[in-house]
């Protein structure tokens, strides 16, 4: 027999009745499943939200969901399936494309002569799904199924390609997977110029100091300057105390968010986020969290099947098909399985506020179209835990409360954090979503929006995560940012002046400032702490190369800087909150020393393992949840 893809007529879906029987919400009611008050409401509800009352009704804790694909079996005239036990035969994928199966949430189950069996739980999607489709395409009768079922077999059906397509989906000249120094060749070049840099060092030992010290001095202009501009802009346009929230335009509907929270090799954190996610104030049937976990992370998978999850939730795995393993890689084959028209990012130790979504969609409907992300403020629940919880929350508070609002009042470009991230989906896609090789996929992907021509704007919006408070791991975390960095800066400025003229002189001056100069300070700090040396009656290169006139001009810059970091840190733990915290500002001095360590773990993996993704584990904070969230 021929492929009836080739030898049907044009798409059209099939009915089997001309009318169809009692919507869904009248079958539940006559059946005493639901009153006819609570199907008002559901009905007042769906006024204001572009949602199905069915999925309304159930996210709302009314109704069962199998009660509903039983009714829309029956509005329908469909058949119901159960795919766990009559799944499609593998041969099935050959009869639709991937893409649209995942854009519809619908898997091909069977053949019947010549039209075809979708399973879905939108059969009024059908009409739309036919439009999809080029002419030749199948007739199609909609059978109704589970939705996790439906995923859980489109991943069998098409899994392997769609996790190659993740890994690719960025296209090679905006990724890093082709990263030189991770090649032999790189290698050996690195080599080279570090063998030659220890040989000069050899052979004029003061000189080699005298000109690292020059170039730690430099990055430190650099950051220096950023910092006390941003602060200045920070402090000159100072948000009043009570700012009357935007409102959402005349009419204007909510909108679905589908928000991704990938979870790896987690052990104690699922029940936990469940609680957490469960306090949002947002309508529940626009709300789509989608926990993505991949096919081999046993530890996960066993923790979230001892955890009732809520009909909102569900769970996408992401096949093993041999490649690498990194967050970006799992959010770029969940992306496609999203319902959602804005798609946001949380981590799974996060804590959101309750309204954050509101603030999200609202935002957005009245914000430009070329404001294509939204990154809200991020802060920790458990600061008291220990000192290096105090130190990280510092810093922190520092960086999200009082400088990344400085640097948008100067118009730069915003380096995005990893969570608490909400994309226009449209602009999302059209970018090539994340690179799957890039250990900081969210700095990367902020400067490829600003190369765009979009904009990233900062809303007022916490979300709570768990401070690193251990040593060895905050290391771990802290060398992998720092990795993905610098593998940024250097893809991006593979061609300076294509990368000058997309953001213009000034934001490609806070790129050198923002990246490099910063990474290169983590590096620099023990060269810039010789500048105590003198205090303690020791000699100091710069005093015999370069003389006396040169080397206090650079120490007072030094304790200036060291006394502007200082000044950031109390204004930005001046609130009430986070006042607790004023008396531990001063100790940063000995925290940022374990950057430095980080960096030269960071170093050697950027020619050894570019792309390895040093996971950091979570749950050790947890206590704190309650208290601080």
């Amino acid at each position: 027999m021929s492929d009836p893809l080739l030898r049907l007529s044009a798409p059209r879906p099939v009915a089997r009745r001309d009318r169809p029987a009692l919507p869904v919400g009248r079958q539940l009611v006559n059946d005493g499943l639901i009153s006819q008050t609570t199907l008002l409401h559901a009905l007042a509800v769906q006024r204001r939200i572009d949602a199905p009352i069915g999925e309304i009704l159930v996210a709302e804790g009314h109704v069962a969901r199998i009660d509903v694909l039983s009714a829309l079996a029956i509005q329908y005239d469909a058949e119901r399936v159960d795919l766990s036990v009559d799944p499609p035969n593998p041969e099935m994928a050959k009869a639709l494309p991937a893409t649209l199966c995942q854009r519809f949430g619908v898997v091909p189950w069977r053949w019947i002569g010549q039209t075809l069996l979708l399973a879905t739980t939108r059969p009024d999607q059908m009409d739309d799904i036919a439009a999809a489709l080029p002419l030749g395409g199948p007739e199609m009768l909609p059978v109704i199924a589970d939705q996790d079922q439906i995923i859980q077999q489109t991943s069998r059906l098409y899994g392997v390609q769609l996790a190659r397509h993740a890994v690719t989906r960025l296209a090679a000249e905006h990724s890093c997977r082709n990263w030189a120094l991770g090649a032999a060749n790189g290698r050996v070049r690195a080599s080279v110029l570090g063998f030659s840099a220890v040989g000069l060092a050899l052979a004029f030992p003061t000189w080699a100091l005298t000109l690292l010290i020059a170039f730690a001095v430099l990055t430190l202009v650099m950051t220096t300057t950023l910092k006390a501009l941003a602060l200045v802009a920070r402090i000159s346009h100072r948000v009043p105390a009570h700012v009357e929230p935007l409102a959402r335009p005349p009419r204007a509907r909510l909108p679905r968010i589908s928000v991704m929270v990938p979870l790896f090799n987690e052990e104690r954190i699922a029940e936990a986020l469940v609680r957490r996610l469960s306090k949002l104030s947002y309508p529940k049937a626009l709300l789509d969290v989608v926990v993505v976990l991949e096919a081999k992370d046993a530890v996960t998978r066993a923790t979230l099947q001892r955890t009732a999850l809520p009909s909102w939730m569900r769970v996408i795995e992401v096949p093993d098909d041999g490649s690498l393993t990194t967050k970006p890689r799992a959010l770029n084959y969940a992306l496609d399985f999203c319902k959602g028209d804005i798609i946001g990012v949380w981590d799974a130790e996060d804590a959101p506020e309750t309204d954050q979504l509101e603030k999200v969609a609202t935002h957005f409907a009245n914000a430009a179209p070329h404001v294509a992300c939204l990154q809200g403020i991020l802060d920790y629940y458990n600061p008291r835990q220990n000192w290096l919880s105090r130190c990280f929350t510092i810093e922190y508070a520092s960086w999200w409360r009082l400088v990344l609002p400085g640097v948008e009042r100067l118009g730069l470009v915003l380096p995005l954090g990893g969570t608490t991230l909400f994309f226009r989906r449209a602009i999302l896609e059209e970018l090539g979503g994340w690179d799957a090789h890039n250990v900081t996929e969210d700095a990367d992907l902020g400067l490829r929006l600003a190369r765009r021509g979009y904009t990233t704007e900062l809303i007022p919006t916490a979300t709570f995560e768990e401070a690193n408070c251990r040593a060895w791991p905050w290391v771990k975390q802290r060398s992998r940012w720092i990795k993905g960095y610098l593998i940024t800066y250097f893809v991006h400025m593979r061609s300076p002046r294509t990368l000058l003229r997309d953001l213009g002189f000034m934001r490609f001056l806070g790129i050198q400032a923002m990246f490099l100069a910063t990474v290169s300070q983590f590096a620099a700090l023990p060269l810039l702490w010789s500048f105590w040396l003198p205090a303690f009656g020791l000699p100091h290169p710069v005093m015999s190369t370069l003389g006396p006139s040169v080397f206090w001009p650079l120490a007072v810059f030094f304790v200036a800087t060291e006394a502007l970091n200082i000044t950031i840190g109390m204004l930005a733990v001046s609130d009430r909150k986070h006042r607790h915290l004023l008396a531990w500002v001063p100790t940063l001095v000995f925290y940022f020393p374990l950057g430095s360590l980080a960096s030269y773990k960071a170093l050697y993996e950027l020619v050894t393992k570019p792309f390895y993704w040093d996971k950091t584990q979570h749950g050790h904070g947890e206590h704190e949840v309650v208290e601080n969230a």
